[in-house]
C-alpha cells in the first residue's frame, strides 16, 4: 500500500497587500512554504525554476536596501526575470503620477510588481490598475505583511509554536507598519500581544486592537517569550515625539538590565536597520538571545514563499 501525500494548502489570494483579510490557514500556507524555501536556500546549488518565464518589478517608492535586495535575492533563486525600478531617477520625479506609473507598467506585462511607498493605501490603488499580482512590501505606516510573516516563521522555527506565546512589540508603535501587521498575525495565531513605549509613540484607540498596552518597559516585557523592539522612525516625526535619544534609551532602549524582567529564555527580535544604543544596547543585539541575523535569512525564504504563492494563481501559472 503506497503513502498518498497530503496536498499542499493553497494560498487563493491574487495578491499580498496586507496581513488583514488572510485567514490563519493562508497564513499557516505561507509559513509552511517558507520553511521549505529555507531549506532549499540552504543548498549550494540555489536555483529553481518555479518562475521561469515570469517578469517581478521590484518598484520602491521610498529606499530599502534590505527589503528590495531580499525581494530581488527570492525571486532570481525561483528562476524570475527581476527588473530594480529606481524611482528616484524616473518619470515619477518629473510628476507622473501613481496612476500613470501603473499604467506604463501594466503595458510591460510584468507578472509581479513588489511596491514599497511612503503613502498608506498607494499599494492598493496601483493593484487595482494593473493586471498582474502585488505584493506589498511597506506602504505608508499601514502595513508591511512580508516582515510580519518572517517575524512569525523566525518565532515558530525557533519556539515550535506562536500560539499563547507572550509577544512585547516595543517603541515606536504609532509609526511602524511593522507592528501593525505584527498584531495582526500574531493575534491570528493565538498569540498574546503587547505594545510597550512611551504614550506619545502609542497610537490612540490602540487597545481596540485586543492588544496590552504599556508606558513602563520593565512591566511591558514581564514574563515575555519574545520582545521585539522597533526602529525609532524619526523620519517619520513631524514634531517632537521623545525629548532626546539619550532619554529616549534610558526609558526604552532594550539594554541587559530591561531584557532580565522577560522569560530566562526569551528572545530577542528586531526588523532593522537598527539604530544601536537607540533602541537596542549592542550587547543584547549580538548577544545570544538574539534573531536579529536570523530574521535576515528568513526574510528570503518569507519572499521566495511569497512569490511562488501568487505564480501559482497568475494565468498559465
Amino acid at each position: 500500500m503506497t503513502a498518498t501525500i497530503a496536498p499542499r494548502p493553497s494560498f487563493p489570494h491574487r495578491h499580498l497587500l496586507g496581513i488583514e483579510g488572510l485567514s490563519p490557514l493562508d497564513i499557516t500556507a505561507l509559513l509552511d512554504m517558507a520553511d521549505e524555501a529555507v531549506e532549499v536556500s540552504r543548498q549550494v546549488e540555489k536555483k529553481r525554476t518555479t518562475l521561469r518565464g515570469r517578469t517581478q518589478i521590484n518598484l520602491f517608492f521610498e529606499p530599502s536596501t534590505r527589503t528590495q535586495s531580499s525581494f530581488e535575492i527570492a525571486g532570481k533563486r525561483l528562476g524570475a526575470d527581476v527588473m530594480n525600478m529606481s524611482v528616484a531617477s524616473s518619470s515619477v520625479k518629473k510628476g507622473e503620477t501613481l496612476i500613470d506609473t501603473a499604467a506604463t507598467l501594466n503595458a510591460m506585462r510584468p507578472d509581479i510588481i513588489v511596491v514599497r511607498h511612503h503613502a498608506a493605501g498607494a499599494v492598493h490603488l496601483l493593484a487595482r490598475k494593473v493586471d498582474c499580482a502585488v505584493i506589498n512590501a511597506g506602504d505608508g505606516a499601514h502595513e508591511h505583511p512580508t516582515q510580519a510573516l518572517l517575524d512569525a516563521l523566525t518565532i515558530r522555527r525557533n519556539k515550535g509554536r506562536i500560539e499563547g506565546l507572550i509577544v512585547a512589540i516595543c517603541g515606536d508603535v504609532l509609526h511602524s507598519r511593522v507592528a501593525r501587521s505584527n498584531i495582526i498575525l500574531l493575534q491570528a495565531l493565538g498569540a498574546r500581544v503587547r505594545c510597550v513605549g512611551p504614550s506619545t509613540l502609542l497610537p490612540a484607540g490602540i487597545e481596540r486592537f485586543g492588544v496590552e498596552v504599556y508606558t513602563d518597559m520593565r512591566r511591558g516585557l514581564a514574563d515575555a517569550d519574545i520582545v521585539m523592539m522597533l526602529r525609532l522612525q524619526r523620519e517619520r516625526m513631524n514634531g517632537s515625539f521623545v525629548p532626546s535619544v539619550k532619554e529616549y534609551f534610558r526609558y526604552f532602549g532594550l539594554d541587559r538590565e530591561k531584557l532580565s524582567y522577560a522569560k530566562p529564555d526569551a528572545l530577542v527580535m528586531h526588523p532593522g536597520p537598527m539604530n544601536r544604543g537607540v533602541e537596542i544596547d549592542s550587547e543584547v543585539a549580538d548577544g545570544a538571545q538574539s534573531l536579529i541575523r536570523e530574521q535576515v535569512e528568513m526574510g528570503v525564504a518569507v519572499r521566495m514563499a511569497t512569490l511562488e504563492a501568487l505564480a501559482r494563481n497568475l494565468p498559465n501559472g
